[in-house]
């Protein structure tokens, strides 16, 4: 019984310190009891009270209070510097942890390009729609290569050799090769490809890049040779599913993700172009920002996303 006792005692005791310290960190924060004690919900006075006893108890001044003014004394500052990291922490444990018997709900702003939206995100998210009714997804197509923090998105999806250092990062698709396609009828009417110089002698369907009001430059590799070509040609999109179609309609020869040509080449509706010269990226990865802390809406994409993929996960 003694034991039982005691315990209660000293969690009565732990929760009476830890009141007083949330009452300290109001009054440094605000530098003004009469703010202080508004926002905590009690009087003046019994927060004045409150603050003599903390100082009493850790034997040393923690305020220097005059007419006009209150400041932190050396001691103050330590003691602030030591609890209120600690506090915050403790808030958004808290936090998380409320979050785990509530529905997820709010806006997940996505970044990604329109082949991984289509082949890597949509496919993998559409369940959470439907188990949420709450959680909404917005995806944006973004070939500009956003900054996802300045630009406020909640994740990005990259090919991994692009992601910044300081993120979060985990794989989410296999590694991408890169593809030259032409139609038969395109081919059959145009002057043999024999080299990578051959493409500015065709007509070549290329992707508009919003960042520096460019075109992507195809960039192609065999063995130790590197080569980042600039073509031309009638048409320009800034969607690579556009480009497909041209292509596939002979408008000329496209750059593509090479999954995505895969099954027009079975069929016969396109053909492989230099393909001993395609180059291959480290694959997708999901990625946010290492000190963001995430909801639970973000959580649940990110591990969608990651649950797709079979093979190795980490960055």
């Amino acid at each position: 019984m003694a034991k039982s006792a005691c315990t209660y005692a000293e969690r009565h005791q732990l929760k009476e310190n830890l009141n007083d310290l949330l009452a300290f960190i109001a009054v440094a924060r605000e530098r003004n009891f009469t703010r202080a004690a508004a926002q905590i919900g009690i009087s003046q006075s019994a927060l004045s009270r409150t603050i003599r006893t903390l100082e009493q108890q850790m034997n040393v001044p923690l305020l220097v209070r005059t007419t006009r003014s209150v400041s932190l004394t050396e001691a103050g500052e330590r003691l602030l510097l030591a609890i209120e990291p600690k506090l915050q922490e403790i808030d958004e444990e808290l936090e998380s942890l409320r979050a785990l018997t509530s529905s997820p709900a709010g806006t997940v702003r996505i970044s990604a390009t329109d082949h991984a939206i289509d082949n890597y995100i949509w496919p993998r998210v559409q369940y959470l729609l439907r188990e949420y009714p709450d959680l909404k997804i917005e995806f944006v197509n973004d070939y500009r290569l956003s900054d996802i923090v300045a630009d406020r998105y909640d994740i990005g999806v990259r090919l991994g050799e692009g992601i910044a250092k300081d993120m979060i990062a985990a794989r989410i698709a296999p590694d991408l090769t890169m593809a030259v396609v032409g139609a038969p009828s395109y081919l059959e009417s145009h002057e043999f490809i024999n080299s990578p110089q051959d493409l500015a002698k065709h007509n070549c369907i290329t992707l508009r890049l919003p960042t520096k009001n460019s075109l992507l430059p195809w960039e192609l590799k065999k063995g130790s040779k590197q080569l980042q070509l600039k073509v031309d040609g009638q048409l320009t999109f800034d969607n690579v599913y556009k480009i497909l179609e041209a292509a596939v309609a002979g408008f000329g020869l496209a750059y593509i993700p090479m999954d995505m040509a895969e099954s027009h080449v079975e069929s016969g509706r396109l053909r492989w172009v230099l393909e001993e010269w395609y180059p291959t990226y480290i694959g997708l990865h999901v990625y946010y920002p290492h000190r963001q802390k995430s909801s639970r809406a973000v959580e649940l994409v990110v591990g969608a996303l990651k649950s797709g993929y079979k093979g190795t996960t980490a960055t």
